[in-house]
Formats: C-alpha cells, structure tokens, sequence
C-alpha cells in the first residue's frame, strides 16, 4: 500500500508518498508537478512519510545535510544509476549533468543523465537541485529556478 500526505514546511507545502519499503516520491506542491495521489494510494501519513517530513523541516531550518530514509522510487536501472549518483553529490557542493554523467561511467548520456535527473520522483531528498550548468548557471528544476535557488543558497553551493 502506497501512503500519501501533505505537510507544511518552511519552503511550502510537500506531498510525500511511501510504501512500507520506503519513500516513492516527495514533491514541492508549488512546483511543476505537485504531487497527487494516484489510483490506489491511501490518503493518509504512515511512518515512512513522517519520518521524512521531519528530516525535511530540520533540512529547511539548516539542522541536517543528510537524509537517513529508505528509498523506494520507481525507475529504470538507468535511472536508478543517475539517482544513486545525485546521493553522492555532497552537501553544499554541485556538479555537472557532464560531471554527473562521467560519475555514472557513461560520458557520453549527458542528456539522458538530464533526462532522468528531471524524472527524480525524491526531489530534494535525492538532491537533483545540486545539478547546475557546465558554466555554474542554474538549469531546469521541477520545483522551480527560483526554488533551486533557495536549496542551493541554504547549503551554501555556489551558482551563478
């Protein structure tokens, strides 16, 4: 049974969404794509959703850099690669698609990595906002640029 809930945080609203395997996917409500459920989920928190509302208001409020929930988002072996990668980008630091591409052994996805970079169903949590342009520029973000932004300027990562 997949959970599903809103919780309000200092950044807005977030719909989270879990099984009891882990999380399937975070959302800003804000953003491109908020999050609804979906035929089949159950309205309501489950522990996995809290756990991760909680980890995610202490993120806001500067008092963790590291998320400890267990994942459970849907996707290809590809794009299981791409997300793993994100999770290695470090607290306050950002990489290139390129970087992050070369990070997976696979230079030449520079746009695939883009691609499933943007289909990161665990915003923030799988840190796809720690992704910038080659020459330092904010790029694409589900949440917004301006959003990007303000997860980029809490870590303290640098961006042009």
């Amino acid at each position: 049974m997949i959970h599903y809930a809103l919780y309000s945080t200092s950044f807005g609203e977030l719909g989270i969404a879990a099984s009891d395997s882990g999380l399937v996917a975070i959302d800003l409500q804000s953003g491109a794509r908020p999050l609804a459920p979906r035929e089949g989920w159950h309205r309501g928190a489950s522990d996995v959703t809290d756990r991760a509302a909680d980890q995610l208001r202490a993120y806001f409020a500067g008092e963790r850099r590291q998320f400890d929930l267990p994942l459970a988002a849907a996707g290809t072996p590809f794009q299981q690669s791409v997300w793993q990668a994100l999770c290695a980008i470090p607290y306050g630091e950002t990489c290139s698609y390129r970087a992050l591409a070369d990070a997976i052994g696979n230079p030449k996805a520079v746009r695939a990595v883009a691609r499933a970079n943007g289909a990161n169903p665990l915003s923030i949590v799988v840190p796809c906002h720690r992704v910038i342009g080659a020459d330092g520029t904010l790029t694409g973000y589900a949440g917004g640029l301006d959003m990007k932004a303000r997860l980029l300027t809490l870590e303290g990562a640098p961006f042009t």
